[in-house]
């Protein structure tokens, strides 16, 4: 039976880039940085410290990965920034909220309370936005907005 999220991918236009962008902006680990078999596809993860389980796959969209078409397709929707790749947790959203920046991050809004916690949204280097979020304790607050 499935246990658990191991691994997601996050599309990205370039791999160097955006190791760089996840480990040294973000302050997450490289897990694996290999290219996989002779000429193929390079394997690079990265993972939040303390929590082994979980990976993101940083994959350029190729014909290693897709059919040519496809991975145009992929590229441009990148590009134009319009994937939403996931939700990062924090339990110190406004300190690390101002730590990312000082760092570079690009956010698009400030913390901001919300019926499940409070959430500021950033981009990657690539385009891809993440929710990057504090939970809230108990249950929904239906009282707060839910617009963005």
């Amino acid at each position: 039976m499935i246990k658990g999220l191991a691994i997601s991918t996050v599309w990205v236009l370039d791999q160097d880039r955006a190791k760089e962008f996840y480990t040294q902006k973000l302050g997450l680990e490289v897990r694996t940085d290999m290219t996989m078999g002779e000429g193929g596809m390079r394997w690079l993860t990265v993972g939040a410290k303390g929590q082994p389980d979980v990976e993101l796959t940083l994959m350029v969209p190729s014909a290693s990965s897709m059919d040519p078409e496809s991975a145009e397709a992929m590229t441009t929707l990148v590009s134009k920034g319009v994937l939403g790749a996931g939700v990062l947790a924090t339990d110190d959203i406004h300190g690390d909220y101002e730590k990312l920046k000082a760092r570079g991050v690009e956010f698009l809004s400030e913390p901001q309370e919300r019926p499940y916690g409070t959430e500021a949204i950033f981009r990657d280097d690539s385009g891809n936005w993440f929710s990057f979020t504090q939970r809230r304790q108990g249950d929904l607050d239906t009282d707060k907005d839910w617009t963005c």
